[in-house]
């Protein structure tokens, strides 16, 4: 019932495709080629490969596998940092005092501006390419995590205190757990800007992947391919989207269960 509710919710889709298709056909534009062409061209170079791959192509697994391993890389590394330095902050009002105006001056730098100054420094290919993921991604990582930190209730600390736990247990069974809802909408929301940030450094920075396909079926005219590139990249997207979903309501269970005993 689930799936079919799933499916009902996008009766968009198609709609927007026949519109897609009518409008192009009609103009006639090589800029903007039809969904039909573009399905075509996305089912040649990536879907077309033998079942025992899952149709995937060769030319799929030299765009997909370099910028799925990256966006996950990055992504999971910038978890790490996040989760552990906002705890921290969170936890301490007056490391917060000290590095809250390093924090603002950070997160207002726009990541792609950045991608000069890690090529110069680390090179062209994945360190700098990861660099500019891990320094985008990780301000909502760590703001939200400060902001779960610092709001955990009092009294449940004051009563952890009492019943003898120490501080590393305080930190697990009490700090953690409460701030996770909080943490787990900032991991959402970098996992979004992860893929935003891995095409943007594969294009400047990169020699494979998807981004770097994009670039170069961009400066070859090759519009079908180059609209199969953002088709992708947006079904990845949500595909990405859906699958954490699953995973922070099974994980958060037992707040929403909370929340509707309250």
């Amino acid at each position: 019932m689930k799936v079919i509710a799933a499916l009902g919710r996008l009766w968009l889709v198609p709609l927007v495709l026949v519109a897609w298709e009518v409008v192009t056909r009609a103009a006639e534009q090589p800029f903007f080629p039809p969904p039909s062409a573009v399905l075509a061209r996305m089912h040649e170079m990536w879907f077309s490969g033998p079942p025992s791959r899952l149709l995937l192509t060769d030319g799929a697994l030299a765009d997909l596998g370099p910028s799925m391993a990256r966006l996950f890389s990055g992504w999971l590394l910038t978890a790490v940092i996040g989760v552990a330095a906002g705890i921290a902050i969170g936890c301490s009002p007056r490391l917060s005092d000290y590095v809250n105006p390093l924090i603002q001056f950070g997160r207002a730098v726009p990541p792609p501006l950045l991608v000069p100054f890690f090529l110069a420094l680390l090179k062209l290919g994945t360190p700098a390419q990861l660099a500019t993921i891990v320094f985008g991604v990780i301000w909502p990582i760590l703001l939200n995590t400060i902001d779960g930190a610092r709001t955990v209730d009092r009294q449940h600390l004051e009563t952890a205190r009492i019943f003898g736990l120490s501080a590393a247990q305080r930190l697990w069974r009490v700090v953690l757990p409460s701030a996770l809802p909080k943490i787990f909408a900032g991991l959402r929301l970098a996992l979004s800007l992860a893929l935003i940030l891995m095409v943007i450094a594969e294009i400047f920075a990169g020699t494979d992947g998807i981004g770097y396909r994009l670039l170069y079926t961009q400066r070859s005219y090759l519009y079908p391919d180059m609209w199969g590139c953002i088709v992708l990249l947006g079904v990845l997207g949500y595909l990405l989207n859906s699958a954490f979903l699953l995973v922070e309501r099974r994980v958060l269970a037992w707040h929403r269960g909370a929340r509707q005993t309250t």
